[in-house]
């Protein structure tokens, strides 16, 4: 708690005394129905304790999310702040996966509690209850009546919603508190990101309200919980499987990285740029993926090529060149047994290919070379020309663009070009930044397009648990040089475009 910010701690404080507020009331309400109360208290305690789904006998990945369907559906059930005292167990009992623990434990109780106590008051202004079937479970059992469809969809819904409102509002809060984020960021992405899987466990939380009220009582309600939970684990399998994916490249890059330092940070925003083109030619978003990956793994060859050749400050020798030459088949070949690059790998080979046919290392011309390596060999190209090497000075992105379009029909796909042009006259060109040194590389090449993004600073407190990538490495020697029939081209490796 020390370590955090005045304003954070602070910020902390407060949420824990809204949640005690939130709460209180249940111990002094004589009408709590306490049964119903500890037996979703103990589901959705269950449900953050769970770390084996016995039927599937896999662990479930940390950092997917709490399972919010016994909240919501104490929501709809119980009294709001009964409903708070259901999610305060399981979000003070929640798995973490930053420090420190203690203190994100008892945020995320806080946090879930006083989320759970507004949307109880906005389900009970719009009439919900009612809706749902009248009045509340009581000790006895549950009360008389069906639930009013469609009519009990409007303030599920808006409770839903409610819910999904107050998490990302105490997330921006915290991350604006303990980061010093500016106010107008601290918020950005969280609503969009979180409101459609909130959503859906709202769906389910009313599934399971609607049959605890059924005359079949709570055992037909606890039915709903295990397709909803079969699927989060099926989302959860896939997350740790995208995790793995994104572990390996980024430890392929930094192998690179770490043998080239020269050019720190090349690969990540090669994979930049070959997005920005792609979706300026309106590629779908699995491809754009694809794409991203081929741009960062482009140089991962370089780990075969002696690294005295990487580090040489001068000009390489005919032999040296042939040598480096061979790092596109290196690279095909070292992940040629990764099944999930799929087509990345067509143009890691490729990548220095020209349409016109004197590229290395088949010689492909035009439609022959395959799109993605087409795409990566423009960026590849754009990086390597407004990033400041050992042995060339950034030029400015006008000026790089200007090149890109001289050379366009002879080295470069002209379509590509001119997708990669209007996506920076667009948007602009903001670099990745990765280490203190490329903030001086990015002040020299990008300050005719914009201003400049500065690293994060401090990690912030919410984690994923509140709510439902890449490294870096290099291109290669030699500054611009005289290319083949056609004009002098950008060439980062005296070889072929880009690195």
């Amino acid at each position: 708690m020390r370590a955090l910010p005045p304003g954070a701690r602070g910020f902390i404080l407060c949420a824990v005394l809204a949640a005690v507020a939130c709460v209180f009331p249940a111990f002094t309400d004589s009408g709590t129905p306490w049964a119903a109360v500890a037996l979703l208290s103990v589901l959705y305690l269950g449900s953050e304790l769970l770390k084996v789904c016995p039927p599937l006998g896999s662990r479930v990945p940390e950092g997917t999310g709490s399972f919010f369907p016994v909240v919501l559906a104490a929501v709809f059930l119980l009294p709001p702040a009964a409903a708070a005292l259901v999610a305060l167990p399981g979000g003070l009992a929640g798995t973490v996966i930053q420090r420190p623990a203690r203190v994100r434990r008892l945020w995320h109780g806080a946090q879930q509690a006083t989320a759970a106590w507004v949307a109880g008051r906005v389900y009970g202004l719009l009439r919900g209850p009612a809706s749902l079937g009248g009045g509340l479970p009581t000790d006895s059992g549950p009360p008389a009546g069906a639930a009013d469809f469609p009519s009990v969809l409007l303030p599920a819904t808006a409770a839903a919603v409610a819910f999904c409102l107050v998490l990302t509002a105490l997330d921006g809060g915290i991350l604006a508190a303990a980061e010093r984020r500016p106010a107008a960021t601290a918020w950005r992405g969280l609503l969009t990101s979180s409101l459609a899987p909130h959503c859906v466990h709202g769906l389910a939380g009313l599934m399971m309200a609607v049959m605890w009220r059924s005359p079949y009582g709570p055992p037909a309600a606890l039915l709903v919980l295990l397709p909803m939970y079969i699927s989060c684990w099926v989302f959860a399998q896939y997350h740790r499987e995208r995790t793995a994916h994104q572990a390996t490249i980024r430890a392929l890059v930094q192998a690179v990285d770490i043998k080239d330092r020269y050019t720190r940070g090349h690969s990540e925003r090669v994979g930049q740029a070959s997005t920005m083109i792609a979706r300026e030619l309106g590629m779908t978003e699995d491809r754009l993926e694809t794409v991203r990956i081929a741009g960062i793994l482009h140089d991962v060859g370089k780990l075969g090529v002696p690294t005295r050749l990487l580090r040489k400050d001068g000009p390489l020798t005919p032999q040296e060149r042939r040598i480096i030459e061979l790092h596109p088949e290196y690279g095909h070949e070292m992940v040629r047994g990764i099944g999930f690059l799929g087509e990345a790998r067509s143009a890691i080979l490729h990548h220095h290919e020209r349409v016109d046919g004197s590229g290395y290392p088949y010689g492909l011309t035009g439609e022959q070379i395959p799109l993605l390596a087409r795409v990566v060999a423009v960026a590849d190209a754009f990086d390597a020309m407004t990033s400041t090497r050992s042995y060339s000075r950034a030029r400015p992105v006008p000026v790089a663009l200007a090149e890109l379009e001289r050379c366009a029909g002879a080295q470069f796909d002209p379509s590509m070009v001119r997708a990669l042009v209007d996506a920076i006259g667009r948007t602009g060109w903001h670099p990745v930044v990765t280490s203190d040194e490329d903030l001086q590389v990015i002040a020299a090449s990008a300050a005719a397009v914009g201003p400049v993004p500065g690293p994060s600073a401090l990690v912030g407190m919410p984690d994923q648990g509140s709510r439902p990538v890449a490294a870096a490495p290099p291109p290669d020697r030699v500054p611009a040089v005289p290319g083949p029939a056609g004009g002098a081209g950008p060439d980062a490796d005296g070889a072929g475009a880009g690195g």
